[in-house]
């Protein structure tokens, strides 16, 4: 039985898609959710109450930071894994500093989300590689 539940929130359905397959082959994971549209990202996780949030950061017309700050405000406990484009340590800073625990750029997806799945449910700070001599 999975102990782990994880929301997926990623524009691209490819990507979410891709994601989804990944995390099935993961005996202690289940994908409750996937969500295309970041409007309803909150809706979700308030109706779900799901471990684990893995969100894009550009979501169309709102941004997955946006999203984050708003599930803080509520007092969301689950982990945020961003999963983006964004090589970038001013993305990443700004994704640590609105409740993110890890930051996976997509180039290194196949690489690095079994990990930082795995670094957030022990409370640590994950980060691609590509970033990590970025300071936080």
């Amino acid at each position: 039985m999975p102990s782990t539940t994880i929301l997926l929130a990623d524009d691209n359905s490819g990507i979410l898609d891709y994601v989804g397959k990944m995390l099935e082959k993961e005996k202690d994971y289940k994908v409750v959710a996937a969500i295309s549209d970041g409007g309803v990202v909150v809706r979700e996780w308030l109706r779900l109450r799901s471990d684990v949030i893995i969100l894009d950061i550009s979501m169309g017309e709102i941004s997955g930071l946006d999203i984050a700050r708003h599930l803080r405000d509520l007092g969301c406990s689950a982990k945020i894994v961003f999963l983006t484009v964004h090589d970038d340590s001013d993305f990443m800073k700004a994704a640590v500093g609105a409740g993110g625990s890890a930051y996976v750029v997509k180039p290194r997806l196949s690489l690095d989300l079994l990990s930082a799945i795995k670094a957030v449910l022990s409370n640590k700070l994950f980060v691609s590689a590509s970033l990590m001599n970025e300071r936080v």
